[in-house]
C-alpha cells in the first residue's frame, strides 16, 4: 500500500481543542487533574473523538478510556497511549500528545483500510500525574493496584480517592477489575514529550527511549524543639530546619559518592513548623525524590540517605522520620520494539538518538508485565510541566509518523 502518514492538522486540531478543557486565561495554565470535573469533561471528549472516528469506544473501571480498532486474528492485541490528566497549572502537550498521536494513527490505519491482523488499542491512562499518588490507571491495568490504595490514597486537600471517584459515578472498587493479563498484549507504544533540552539542544526530531529511570518519593520529618528565638542560646537549641539544612547540603555529596551519571535527587517541598519568626523550629517536613535507572544504585541512594539523616539526628539532637510514598522501579524497553522504531526512523529519514528517560510514564508500569517502548520528541527550551511547554508541530509530524509506521509494522 501507499505510504501511510498521519494528517497533522488534525492532530493540531484535537490538542488545540482538548486545551480548551481546563484552561485558566490568567496564568494561561490547563487544570484537568485527575477525577475532577474538567478530567472528566476531558474523558467525555476523548470518548466522543474515538466513536466519531468509527472506532469502538471503552472504558474500564479505573476510568481509563479506550479506542479499539479490530484486528483480523485474536492475537493478543497492540497498545498505543499516554494520559490527558494535567498537574496544576499545565501546558497542553504532556500526556496529551500521546493519546492524540494514537488516535491519529487508528484514524490513520482506518483510513486506509490497513490489512491489520493484530487489534490495536488506544488507551488513555487515568491520574498519571499523581494527584492520587500516581499511575493509578496504568497500576489497575497491570494489575498492581492494591485495595489498600484505593482505600487509602488522597490527593495533597486530604480528599479521598474513593470520594472524587463517587462524586462522578463510579466506583472505586471497580478500578480492580480493570487488570489486563500480559497474555493479552502483543506490546505497548508511548510517544512523549521529552520534557528535557537534550532532542531540543542536539536538533534531532525523535528520542527512541532505551530504558525509563526508577524513582523513590519520601516524606520526611526532622523534630526537635520549639522555643523562643531571642532567649535560646545557640549552642542550646534543638533547630529541626538546621537538620534539613544539613541533609540539603549533603544530597551533591551522596549522589557524588553513591550515585551515577544519570543520578538526580530533589527535595521540592519544605514546611517549617509552627513558622513564627520568633521561633525556633520545632519541626520540619519536607520531601525528597530520587531517581536513577539502575535498582542497584537507587537501593544504595537510599541506604546512603538514612545514614545522612541518622548521622545529622545524633549531631543536631533531632528525631527523624521518613515514609516511602512512591516507589517505581526502572524499566528496560523491549529490544524488539526498539529495534523496529529505529529500523522506521532510519527508513524515514528522520534525525533520531537513543536515550534514557529520566521521568516515569505509564509505559514503566506496563513495561514490568508486557514489552514496552518510547518514542520522544523535542521540548523547547526543555520545559515541561508549564505553559511554555511546547513542541514544534514539524516534530510532533515526524514523531507521530514514526509511530504510525511501527504500528503498521506490529499489527500486520
Amino acid at each position: 500500500m501507499n505510504e501511510l502518514s498521519v494528517d497533522i492538522e488534525r492532530i493540531k486540531s484535537d490538542i488545540l481543542e482538548l486545551a480548551k478543557i481546563g484552561y485558566h486565561e490568567q496564568d494561561r495554565g490547563i487544570y484537568r487533574m485527575a477525577f475532577t470535573d474538567e478530567d472528566m469533561e476531558g474523558k467525555r471528549w476523548l470518548l466522543h473523538r474515538i466513536e466519531e472516528t468509527g472506532l469502538t469506544a471503552a472504558s474500564d473501571g479505573a476510568a481509563n478510556i479506550s479506542g479499539i480498532l479490530e484486528g483480523k486474528s485474536d492475537s493478543p492485541r497492540i497498545f498505543v497511549g499516554s494520559h490527558i490528566d494535567t498537574v496544576p497549572c499545565a501546558g497542553m502537550l504532556d500526556g496529551t500528545l500521546g493519546v492524540v498521536v494514537g488516535l491519529e494513527c487508528l484514524r490513520a490505519l482506518r483510513a486506509a483500510n490497513a490489512d491489520l491482523q493484530r487489534t490495536i488499542e488506544l488507551i488513555a491512562f487515568s491520574d498519571e500525574e499523581g494527584r492520587f499518588g500516581g499511575t493509578f490507571g496504568s497500576e489497575a491495568f497491570t494489575g498492581l493496584l492494591n485495595l489498600e490504595k484505593v482505600r487509602s490514597a488522597a490527593d495533597l486537600n486530604g480528599i479521598p480517592l474513593q470520594n472524587a471517584m463517587q462524586e462522578h459515578g463510579l466506583d472505586p472498587m471497580k478500578s480492580l477489575e480493570a487488570r489486563r493479563v500480559p497474555e493479552e498484549i502483543d506490546s505497548y507504544l508511548e510517544l512523549h514529550i521529552e520534557q528535557g533540552p537534550i532532542l531540543d539542544e542536539n536538533h534531532q526530531q525523535v528520542g527512541i527511549v532505551e530504558s525509563i529511570t526508577g524513582l523513590q518519593s519520601w516524606s520526611l520529618r526532622f523534630d526537635g524543639v520549639t522555643n523562643h528565638a531571642g532567649t535560646t542560646p545557640m549552642d542550646y537549641r534543638k533547630d529541626a530546619f538546621m537538620g534539613l539544612a544539613d541533609f540539603a547540603h549533603e544530597v551533591p555529596r551522596i549522589l557524588e559518592e553513591n550515585g551515577g551519571e544519570n543520578s538526580r535527587a530533589t527535595i521540592g517541598n519544605a514546611e517549617i513548623l509552627p513558622g513564627a519568626p520568633n521561633s525556633v523550629p520545632g519541626a520540619v517536613e519536607f520531601s525528597l525524590d530520587f531517581r536513577d535507572p539502575s535498582p542497584e544504585v537507587l537501593e544504595e541512594l537510599s541506604n546512603a540517605f538514612q545514614k545522612a539523616l541518622s548521622a545529622i539526628s545524633r549531631r543536631r539532637s533531632l528525631k527523624f522520620e521518613f515514609h516511602v510514598q512512591g516507589e517505581i522501579r526502572p524499566v528496560a524497553s523491549d529490544e524488539r520494539l526498539t529495534g523496529i522504531l529505529t529500523d522506521e526512523a532510519d527508513r524515514l529519514g528522520l534525525r533520531y538518538r537513543t536515550m534514557l528517560s529520566g521521568a516515569a510514564h505509564d509505559a514503566q508500569l506496563v513495561g514490568r508485565i508486557a514489552p514496552m517502548a518510547m518514542i520522544f520528541v523535542p521540548s523547547r527550551g526543555g520545559l515541561s510541566h508549564s505553559p511554555e511547554e511546547w513542541t514544534p508541530w514539524e516534530d510532533i509530524e515526524a514523531g507521530a509518523n514514526l509511530m504510525l509506521a511501527a504500528l503498521y509494522k506490529l499489527a500486520c
